[in-house]
């Protein structure tokens, strides 16, 4: 009778290291163009938010969103680019994907996928506009992050709800998802087209911004981009195509702008012993050395 092998698992080959796929060159977030809302309030009280459509201007932001960013691609002068599109599942932006893709042709689009949980945040159904007056001067003295709408949603909340996405997001780049069959290009370019605020706070969950520094950002403009692009060691930073200058007026700060410039060196799952906040937070380091050096 023949015997089993002491440690059968021995008896398979050793699998060879897998290499994984290539990072996406750019994950590149757009606000959608100018909706009904944006020009007059008072559709709130009578259309349902995720049924507020573009105006013919912000059909025309879209357009010229979609054409900077395939002008922004071409620089590379890569051939095999391609573009994979996140969208929030209110018409507002499925209105600005269709206006912005029409800078690529079909061979140009890898995939895109309907997102809910990069949609707007939650006001509370229909609104009553004197109510929604108060509520947001409330919002102020409360704090625009922890502040919660009656019936609607936080800033807070937001952040955990982006944060799975995030969490499905860096998988599927992790494991090159986009990929279509058989490729393996690293000149992948991801899309989202999202809401104001759930942008603020992607880049908050992705940066590790606080929350004091989250409530300090403004606003992007209908149809504008923030460009996260990936550095020389594989993460994505803000630096590579926006200025310094670009991002202070987003509302970063000297301690952002300086993990920026780290993010551009540094590799996936390194941490920055070095971090600009650590010294700022505790205020018993003014008469040692940085404890990072």
């Amino acid at each position: 009778m023949d015997h089993l092998p002491l440690f059968p698992e021995k008896s398979f080959p050793l699998l060879q290291a897998v290499v994984p796929p290539p990072r996406a060159r750019r994950i590149i977030l757009v606000r959608h163009g100018q909706s009904e809302g944006n020009v007059d309030e008072s559709v709130y009280t009578r259309v349902a938010d995720p049924k507020i459509g573009l105006t013919n201007q912000g059909k025309a932001e879209a357009e010229e969103c979609g054409r900077k960013i395939r002008e922004l691609i071409e620089k590379d002068g890569a051939v095999d680019w391609k573009v994979y599109f996140y969208i929030s599942p209110y018409r507002r932006t499925h209105e600005t994907l269709r206006h912005l893709g029409r800078a690529f042709e079909r061979s140009r689009i890898a995939g895109m996928r309907e997102e809910p949980r990069i949609r707007e945040q939650d006001f509370g159904n229909f609104q009553d506009r004197e109510k929604m007056q108060v509520e947001k001067s409330l919002r102020l003295k409360y704090g625009r992050f922890f502040y919660r709408f009656p019936n609607g949603e936080s800033a807070a909340d937001v952040y955990d709800r982006i944060t799975g996405f995030r969490e499905t997001l860096r998988m599927d780049i992790n494991i090159g998802r986009f990929q279509p069959p058989g490729e393996r290009s690293p000149n992948m370019n991801i899309i989202i087209v999202s809401h104001g605020l759930a942008i603020r706070v992607f880049l908050m969950r992705w940066y590790k911004w606080t929350v004091e520094q989250f409530e300090e950002l403004n606003n992007m403009c209908n149809g504008g981009m923030i460009v996260l692009e990936r550095g020389h060691g594989g993460r994505y930073n803000l630096l590579i195509h926006h200025t310094e200058e670009e991002l202070r007026e987003f509302g970063l700060n000297d301690e952002m702008l300086i993990d920026q410039k780290w993010q551009m060196i540094a590799r996936p799952g390194e941490l920055n012993y070095d971090c600009a906040m650590i010294n700022s937070f505790f205020d018993h380091f003014k008469d040692e050395c940085c404890i990072a050096d």
